[in-house]
């Protein structure tokens, strides 16, 4: 049963900062590319950032380059999201995905997601 499970969402205050984290068990994640996406109320999902199955290719949505960063555990099957200077419009369920293509904003190259984390930023 492949699992991705997303963690350390909450409450923060504009400006602060939220780690996220996503550990990927049922298989070997070494050769997937990892991703996060993001929802809020009403809208679509939306792309955050990709990385490469081997970290030569990290792509930033622009709204979140230079403040978010991702990394992945030594494991490989761990990802996570280091949320700096949020904003309140980074409000939104954080979902961690999977493919096994090149680093890409396209959701659909994802096979395998998460349920989400809740982030919320108050102004």
């Amino acid at each position: 049963q492949v699992q991705l499970v997303e963690s350390g969402g909450g409450l923060v205050q504009a400006g602060g900062s939220l780690g996220l984290s996503c550990a990927a068990s049922g298989r070997t994640f070494s050769t997937y590319t990892m991703g996060w996406f993001r929802q809020a109320p009403g809208k679509e999902r939306e792309f955050v950032v990709a990385l490469n199955w081997n970290g030569d290719r990290t792509i930033y949505a622009d709204s979140v380059r230079g403040r978010f960063t991702i990394s992945r555990g030594n494991d490989k099957n761990t990802v996570y999201l280091q949320m700096n200077r949020l904003k309140p419009e980074d409000t939104a369920v954080y979902y961690c995905a999977a493919g096994l293509s090149v680093a890409t904003p396209r959701h659909t190259a994802y096979n395998y997601w998460g349920q989400g984390t809740q982030v919320t930023v108050s102004s």
